[in-house]
């Protein structure tokens, strides 16, 4: 058997090696470690691990222009119809605070959806899971145009409702 060498087919091997692992490495991400971005306007949002949480899912931050951020979380809702009910809050007060207070500072609430690269629907998965590749914020662009964190000294590009997987932290 003659064994073949070339430098072409030596990096054409590199190369999908490298993808394999590239694509191994974004599949292995758990949701509570990914990122996503929205090209439109830059918005970025970035998972954390919720921690010990009884009733809070997933925790989350969404960056906009201007170093705005929001702070997210998701709680699922019970029974047999169950969502991961999201909320995207600006400057919440800290401490006991009252329910007019927390829907004072509320800019976006609503079920958050995912979506593979087939388009294929499904829900925001609990932490442990990994990271789908799309998420769906249905209206978040109405509700932040509406919001008290827009314009001056605020934000000022409005994401449209599609965040895609950008890569994982470390």
């Amino acid at each position: 058997m003659t064994k073949i060498s070339s430098p072409t087919i030596g990096l054409v091997a590199g190369s999908l090696a490298l993808l394999a692992t590239n694509s191994a490495a974004q599949a292995a991400c758990p949701i509570q470690l990914a990122v996503y971005g929205e090209t439109r306007s830059g918005a970025e949002i970035d998972f954390t691990p919720t921690g010990t949480s009884a009733t809070v899912t997933n925790t989350f931050r969404m960056i906009l222009d201007n170093n705005v951020v929001l702070d997210g979380i998701a709680m699922w809702t019970e029974g047999s119809a169950g969502r991961p009910h999201g909320s995207l809050m600006y400057k919440c007060p800290t401490g006991d605070v009252t329910g007019d207070e927390l829907a004072a500072c509320t800019l976006w609430e609503g079920v958050i959806y995912s979506a593979d690269d087939k388009g294929v629907a499904g829900l925001l998965p609990a932490e442990g899971v990994e990271a789908p590749k799309n998420l769906i914020f249905p209206d978040l662009g109405p509700a932040l145009e509406r919001s008290t964190a827009q314009g001056a000294g605020g934000f000022t590009k409005v994401p449209w409702d599609i965040f895609v997987l950008k890569g994982c932290q470390e």
